[in-house]
């Protein structure tokens, strides 16, 4: 019965063995056959499908039958039509359609009325596509006359420009992913750009004037580079052009913390709804969503337009840092009111416009001078932080993690490899019991 009950055991093992090596090739075959993983820290959403997808239906429509377009929470685009044959024609695209009383056009002549009005510091708008309304903000730095000379200009327009008051100030962020310092005060660098000679940091343009000499964390005596081209207010962008006329390794690289790095691979257009990120030198890495695109801001210096609007928080010393989602730049940060304990608005320079203006492109992964640069010279890392920050998920990823990642052949060959130890292991135990019952029955045979 002992006997039985050993040739059942190792069957059932051996048959387990081969089960298991009939699995792993089937999932490194999977494997081998999937793209593989990209190198990005950041996690990944649907947002740059789904934002074109509005896009080409806004443009499609125009914008007296449309009012703006928006991700909502499964991914799938939204677009405001103002009547039903538009939303039907939405519908048959695959999009969701929701209908709404103003138009873009509508909705853009009331933003273009606040902007005439008197300039009231403090203060902020933009379009708020799902609700279909301009919403106005004032900070507490707004006195109660001039809030009422404002409410009365938005009474004028109409019912859909809609009043708030928030907390905190609407101030720039001076003070990103790597800090750079100047006599001005302590800013972030953004992404690295190149005009095809020379390397460059493209930050936020209230971080200093034209001529404005930065340098590197820590001792504050290594010269990064010079301010040499800019625009603020109006935009929020400007250009600081390496001390070595190069940036160093890995310039497709923003720093995002702990030694760790996301690999930027081209540029892109937000959505409202969007889920993004943000990097900088004061709080590090942050995420939220874009809630409003084409915002105008009243800070105290000047008003700047054209901003993305987030949720994602942003504190003192995080101005000009990177924005980007899925690997792609999307702006450099501006400003904005709150912080990362409360929470507030933040809002960014788009990345597009600002380099088609100062006629520099994108330094990526992959392209022509994409080894060429980290954010600062080579000679001291990234923006003066020291060692380059390595990509999460690439050379900066343990091996035990990419080994055990579902999306690459490291699990196929762990079982491969486990089910061809475990098919040697019942060999070796048989051929054991075998030689143990030779020498058992020939010892009884030659007593």
């Amino acid at each position: 019965m002992r006997h039985a009950r050993r040739r059942i055991v190792r069957r059932v093992a051996r048959l387990a063995a081969v089960g298991g090596l009939l699995l792993g090739g089937t999932m490194v075959t999977r494997a081998v056959a999937s793209e593989p993983p990209g190198p990005s820290a950041a996690p990944h959403t649907l947002a740059r499908t789904a934002s074109g997808a509005g896009a080409d239906l806004v443009a499609g429509l125009g914008d007296d039958r449309t009012a703006g377009h928006w991700v909502d929470a499964d991914g799938r685009p939204v677009v405001a039509v103002t009547d039903e044959s538009s939303a039907d024609a939405v519908r048959r695209a695959g999009a969701r359609a929701k209908v709404v009383r103003h138009s873009m056009s509508e909705l853009r002549s009331a933003a273009s009325t606040l902007r005439a009005a008197p300039r009231v510091p403090g203060t902020a708008w933009a379009l708020d596509y799902r609700s279909n309304e301009v919403v106005v903000r004032g900070d507490r730095t707004v006195s109660g006359a001039d809030w009422s000379r404002l409410t009365g200009v938005a009474e004028g327009i109409g019912e859909f420009v809609r009043m708030e008051r928030v907390e905190g100030t609407f101030t720039t962020r001076l003070n990103g992913a790597e800090p750079i310092l100047s006599t001005a005060g302590r800013c972030s660098a953004g992404f690295n750009v190149t005009d095809g000679t020379s390397d460059f940091i493209l930050t936020a343009g209230h971080c200093g004037p034209t001529g404005s000499v930065w340098f590197g964390a820590g001792e504050g005596d290594r010269q990064v580079g010079e301010t040499v081209a800019g625009s603020f207010p109006g935009d929020d962008f400007s250009l600081v052009k390496y001390a070595g006329g190069k940036a160093g390794d890995d310039a497709d690289v923003v720093a995002v913390g702990d030694g760790k790095g996301v690999r930027i691979t081209g540029t892109g257009e937000p959505a409202v709804g969007q889920r993004v990120f943000r990097s900088g030198s004061t709080s590090g890495l942050r995420a939220g969503r874009v809630t409003a695109l084409d915002a105008t801001v009243n800070y105290p210096e000047g008003t700047v337009t054209g901003l993305i609007q987030t949720d994602v928080c942003a504190e003192p010393g995080d101005s000009g840092g990177p924005m980007f989602s899925e690997g792609l730049a999307l702006g450099v940060t501006s400003g904005g009111s709150g912080d990362c304990a409360k929470g507030g608005t933040t809002f960014f320079q788009p990345l597009p416009e600002a380099m088609k203006s100062l006629g520099v492109r994108l330094i990526v992964s992959g392209g022509k001078g994409a080894a060429a640069g980290t954010l600062a010279p080579s000679t001291s890392g990234a923006a003066g932080a020291g060692a380059s920050a390595p990509v999460a998920g690439a050379d900066g990823t343990p091996l035990l993690a990419r080994l055990t990642d579902r999306r690459n052949v490291g699990p196929g060959l762990l079982v491969v490899a486990g089910s061809l130890v475990a098919l040697v292991a019942t060999r070796w135990i048989r051929t054991e019991q075998d030689r143990k019952a030779y020498r058992r029955q020939y010892s009884a045979t030659w007593s």
